[in-house]
């Protein structure tokens, strides 16, 4: 068994708060948080501010997010009294009409692989049950595409699980989610729809290029 999969093991029995706190103690100040403001985002990012809020936190600005994204991103700023790092790339105009997969490159995963160069660890809101791709997701995994750590510390929670901590602890979190959206990213290319297939509609493009090697 490698180191790998050592650690991967080991977290897998670890609550989510639990698999952070470990994250924070191995890992800070090299820890950065990605955060889309979905409902996982509220999850991860309440339970971070309770273990360390002085964790760096992004997201993804494209510049053509919905204006409830970024009123839930003000929401959560205010709520905790932080400042979330607004990452941004280049932003040809309606480019994803005619190539969505290099403007996700430009808008999201450039700017991601930027920001991620010299950290130790990275933590994300993936889920398995959000996608045959996603099903796999460990709690923490060597990020090959980045050269880091990566930690999903909602990996074995269901859609019930997160409403549920989202509830109990009056969590800010994305207005969308109440008018159909469960999975949300651009406002073009995002649609209502169960899971994440209202996420490029009628195309076959399921995932932006953040995940995966």
């Amino acid at each position: 068994m490698t180191a790998v999969e050592s650690l991967t093991d080991d977290l897998e029995p670890l609550t989510a708060e639990e698999v952070l706190a470990d994250a924070v103690d191995r890992f800070h100040p090299r820890l950065l948080v990605a955060t889309s403001f979905q409902k996982e985002a509220s999850v991860i990012f309440d339970m971070v501010m309770k273990i360390e809020p002085s964790v760096g936190v992004f997201t993804l600005d494209t510049g053509v997010h919905f204006p409830e994204t970024y009123e839930t991103w003000k929401a959560m700023e205010d709520r905790y009294g932080v400042t979330i790092e607004g990452l941004r790339g280049p932003r040809p105009e309606r480019l994803w009409e005619t190539d969505p997969d290099r403007c996700c490159e430009l808008r999201k995963v450039i700017p991601l692989r930027n920001r991620l160069a010299g950290a130790g660890a990275w933590v994300t809101g993936l889920r398995r049950e959000q996608s045959s791709e996603r099903r796999g997701t460990p709690k923490m995994d060597w990020d090959h595409k980045h050269g880091l750590w990566k930690v999903n510390p909602l990996a074995d929670w269901s859609e019930r699980d997160v409403w549920r901590y989202i509830l109990a602890n009056d969590i800010p979190y994305h207005p969308l989610h109440d008018r159909g959206y469960e999975s949300i990213g651009c406002e073009p290319c995002t649609s209502p729809g169960a899971g994440r297939e209202g996420r490029w509609a009628g195309t076959d493009k399921l995932e932006c290029g953040l995940h995966g090697d």
